[in-house]
């Protein structure tokens, strides 16, 4: 009895198990509407991606924290008055290449 549980768990152990698949956002059809929309747990670490991603865009190596809080306040601002603009329009309007 005790070798049948050991052999059945260990098959088990075996199984493939399914792995979740990674979100691929499109980011020229995400808009200010929906970024405004989300809650704020999501929203800071929506903005903390972007953030990584901008950066990389314009090789910067460094993180300044607070013009990250400046940028995101920006942002917000900005796409408060222009909802149906794309976020990354609104990351070059608002913020743009520093």
């Amino acid at each position: 009895m005790k070798l049948r549980l050991i052999c059945a768990a260990l098959a088990i152990s075996l199984l493939p198990v399914p792995a979740i698949a990674q979100v691929t956002i499109d980011m020229g059809s995400f808009t200010c509407a929906q970024y405004l929309a989300m809650t704020p747990s999501r929203s800071r670490d929506f903005s903390s991606w972007m953030t990584g991603w901008f950066s990389y865009q314009t090789r910067k190596t460094s993180v300044d924290v607070l013009a990250h809080q400046q940028n995101v306040a920006n942002l917000k601002l900005w796409c408060q008055s222009h909802p149906g603009v794309s976020v990354m329009d609104a990351l070059n309007a608002a913020i743009g290449p520093q």
